[in-house]
C-alpha cells in the first residue's frame, strides 16, 4: 500500500559513521536532516526547548512556527498527503503533547505517514506528576502504528530512522517519539545511517500469485463486477497501473471518498463515490454487483449502510497491505494481501493471461443498467428561490475556475459532501481531506502543509463557518510565513450537517446548531486581522468575479466569505444504520431500480 519516500534504508548501504560529540537534542535534529525531513512544524516548550536551539542553526530544516499543535499536526498531515513524503510536527510535554491527539488519530484513521516528535519531562520525574507531564506514549498508543519513549541520548537516532520507516512502510500512518528533557541535554555520539532494530516488522508487499489468478478468473467469469478502489490506492502510488487494470478489464469503477482523483471523474468507466453521499450509480452498483474487487479499502460503514445488507450477492476479492482489515467488516472470498500497487500489476498481467485463452468478461448487460441509472439520477442541486447563493453552485464554480491541478482540502460536514460530489478530480493527491476521523478544523492547517510541500500549485480550503472556528489562528501562520493558501468560507450560519439530520431525524428541533456566524465574527475584517486578503460573496452575479479575484492574489492568504443559503442539502442520502437499497436521490425521492418499489 505504502510507497512513500523516507529519506533512508533499513540496512546502511554506506558507512558515514563518523562518531560525532554532540547533545541529544543536537542528534535529533541531524537525524531529521539525515532522514529527508524538510519541514518541520512545532512549537516550542520547556521538555521540548533543548531541541529548539540547535534547529536554530540547521540549514537543511524548515521550522514553521504554528498557532496550536492541532495546527502543526493537521500541517504535518496535508503535508504528507500532498508530497508524499512523512509529515513531521513536533510539541512539547503535556497540553502540548496532548494537543496532537486529535491530528494523530486523524492521520491513523487515514493511514498518513506522520512522524509526531514530543518533548517530556526528565526521566527521574516521570511518574512524579511533574509540571506539564502527560502520559502522552500511553494515550496514543491506540492510534499510532507505534510511541517510543526515549530516555537516553545514545538511542535518540536509532528511534528516528525506526520511526521514518515504520511511518512510511507497510499500511503508512503516525508515529511518535516521546523524547526525555534529559536525554535531550545529555552528551551522545551521533553516526549515520544507524542499522535498524525492527523483530517482527516485515510488513508483506508481495501478494500471493493463487490469489490473483483467482481473482482475475472471477473478473473474467462475473456478470455485473465492480471495481472498489480506497485510498490504498493513493497511498501505493498506483494510480497508473490501476488505470491500466480498469481499461483492461472495462469493468465499473467507484472511488470512495479518500480515494477521489485516484481515477478521472470524466472517465466513462467512473460511476463516481459510493457510500452515504455517494452517487445512486456508484451506490446501486455495489448494492446489486456478484463481484467487488475492493483494492486499498476498509469497508467501512459509511460506504457499506447496514452492513447484513450490503452486497448481498457478491462475491468479494479483497486486497489491502494490512492484513487486520480482510474480512474484518466483510467476509472476503478472495483474500489477497499485499501493496496495492504490486497486487494491481500482477492482477493486470493475470486478467491479460485469461483474455489471452479467450476468457473475457460480457459485461454489455450490466453497463446498459449502469448508464440508465447514471442518466436517470445525476448528481444536481436547485438554486434558492430567494435568489441567494447555492453552496454547492459556489463550490463548483471554484473547481471549474481553478482548474484540475489545483490542490482542495475540507473541513468535516455538508461543504465536505459538497466538494467531493461537485468538483471534478482529474489528478491524484488534489483531494485531502479527514475521512476516517471526521476532523473539524482540518481545513485550514491541512492547506498549509500542502502549500509548503507543493509551493507551486493553488491549493483551496473549502471550509464551513464552524469549521473555519475551530483552526483559523492559523491564518496568523501562513500570513507570516508567506503560505498563501486561499479559503472558501461556506457561510450559512449553522452546523450544516448536524442541522441537515435535525431537519430529518429531529422534526426540524434545531438545538444549539446557530453559530450566528453571519454577524459574529466578520470574516473579512478577521482575514485583514491576520494579514490576509478579506472578500464576501452574497450573489450569485458576483461570484465568478470574486473567485477570480481570489484567484488573481498570489502573495498573500486569501479568505472568502461566501454567504449561502441555509437550508440546502447534501442529496442523495443513505441514512445512518440503514441498507443502502434505502438511498434517497433527493428529500422523500427513492430511485427505482426496477424491482417493483418506488
Amino acid at each position: 500500500m505504502a510507497k512513500y519516500e523516507s529519506g533512508r534504508r533499513e540496512k546502511a548501504m554506506t558507512d558515514r559513521s563518523d562518531q560525532q560529540a554532540m547533545s541529544g537534542a543536537a542528534s535529533l535534529i541531524r537525524a531529521l536532516e539525515e532522514s529527508g525531513v524538510d519541514t518541520v512544524f512545532g512549537i516550542p516548550g520547556g521538555a521540548i526547548l533543548p531541541a529548539y536551539d540547535p534547529l536554530l542553526d540547521s540549514t537543511r530544516l524548515r521550522h514553521i512556527l504554528v498557532r496550536h499543535e492541532q495546527g502543526a499536526g493537521h500541517a504535518a498531515t496535508g503535508y504528507a498527503q500532498a508530497t508524499g513524503r512523512v509529515g513531521v510536527c513536533m510539541a512539547t510535554s503535556g497540553p502540548g503533547a496532548t494537543n496532537l491527539v486529535t491530528p494523530i488519530a486523524d492521520a491513523h484513521m487515514d493511514s498518513v505517514p506522520l512522524v509526531a516528535i514530543t518533548g517530556q519531562v526528565a526521566s527521574t520525574h516521570i511518574g512524579t506528576d511533574a509540571f506539564q507531564e502527560a502520559d502522552i506514549v500511553g494515550i496514543t498508543l491506540p492510534i499510532t502504528k507505534h510511541s517510543f519513549l526515549v530516555s537516553k541520548a545514545d538511542e535518540i537516532a536509532r528511534t528516528v530512522a525506526e520511526a521514518f520507516h515504520i511511518a512510511a512502510t507497510g499500511r503508512p500512518g503516525p508515529v511518535l517519539i516521546d523524547i526525555t528533557k534529559d536525554a535531550l541535554q545529555s552528551a551522545t555520539s551521533f553516526s549515520w545511517p544507524v542499522e535498524l532494530n525492527l523483530p517482527g516488522y516485515r510488513p508483506v508487499s508481495k501478494p500471493h500469485a493463487k490469489q490473483v489468478r483467482e481473482a482475475a478468473r472471477m473478473l473474467a467469469e462475473a456478470k455485473r463486477p465492480v471495481l472498489y478502489i480506497g485510498g490504498g490506492v493513493l497511498k501505493a502510488r498506483a494510480t497508473t497501473e490501476f488505470r491500466v487494470l480498469a481499461e483492461l478489464t472495462e469493468a465499473p469503477v467507484v472511488t470512495t471518498l479518500m480515494a477521489r482523483g485516484a481515477f478521472p471523474d470524466s472517465h466513462p468507466l467512473h460511476l463516481g463515490m459510493p457510500g452515504m453521499h455517494g452517487t445512486v450509480a456508484a451506490v446501486t452498483a455495489l448494492q446489486k454487483a456478484d463481484l467487488i474487487v475492493a483494492l486499498g479499502t476498509r469497508f467501512d460503514d459509511r460506504v457499506t449502510g447496514k452492513l447484513s445488507s450490503f452486497a448481498p450477492n457478491a462475491k468479494v476479492v479483497h486486497a489491502d497491505i494490512d492484513p487486520a482489515e480482510i474480512s474484518k467488516n466483510r467476509t472476503a472470498d478472495v483474500p489477497i494481501v499485499g501493496d496495492c500497487r504490486e497486487v494491481i500489476a500482477d492482477l493486470v498481467v493475470a486478467v491479460q493471461a485469461e483474455h489471452a485463452a479467450g476468457r473475457r468478461g460480457d459485461y454489455a448487460g450490466w453497463w446498459e443498467q449502469l448508464n440508465a441509472w447514471r442518466r436517470t439520477y445525476p448528481l444536481g442541486y436547485e438554486l434558492p428561490a430567494d435568489g441567494s447563493l447555492a453552496p454547492q453552485q459556489v463550490i463548483e464554480r471554484i473547481g471549474r475556475l481553478s482548474g484540475p491541478d489545483t490542490i482542495f482540502t475540507a473541513g468535516v460536514g455538508q461543504h465536505q459532501m459538497w466538494a467531493s460530489q461537485f468538483i471534478s478530480y482529474e489528478n491524484p493527491y488534489t483531494w485531502l481531506n479527514s475521512g476516517g476521523a471526521g476532523t473539524m478544523g482540518y481545513a485550514v492547517p491541512a492547506a498549509m502543509g500542502a502549500k509548503v510541500g507543493m509551493p507551486d500549485r493553488t491549493v483551496w480550503a473549502i471550509d464551513g463557518d464552524g469549521c473555519f472556528q475551530m483552526t483559523n489562528q492559523e491564518l496568523a501562520t501562513c500570513a507570516i510565513n508567506g503560505i498563501p493558501i486561499k479559503v472558501a468560507v461556506i457561510n450559512n450560519g449553522t452546523l450544516g450537517m448536524v442541522r441537515q439530520w435535525q431537519t430529518l431525524f429531529y422534526g426540524k428541533r434545531y438545538s444549539n446548531t446557530d453559530l450566528h456566524s453571519r454577524r459574529i465574527p466578520d470574516f473579512v475584517k478577521l482575514a485583514e486581522a491576520y494579514g490576509c486578503v478579506g472578500l464576501r460573496c452574497e450573489s450569485p452575479d458576483d461570484l465568478d468575479k470574486t473567485i477570480e479575484q481570489a484567484m488573481a492574489v498570489d502573495d498573500a492568504p486569501v479568505v472568502v466569505d461566501f454567504v449561502v443559503h441555509q437550508d440546502a442539502m447534501v442529496w442523495p442520502m443513505v441514512p445512518a444504520g440503514v441498507s443502502n437499497d434505502e438511498i434517497l436521490a433527493a428529500q422523500d425521492v427513492r430511485p427505482d431500480f426496477g424491482d417493483g418499489e418506488e
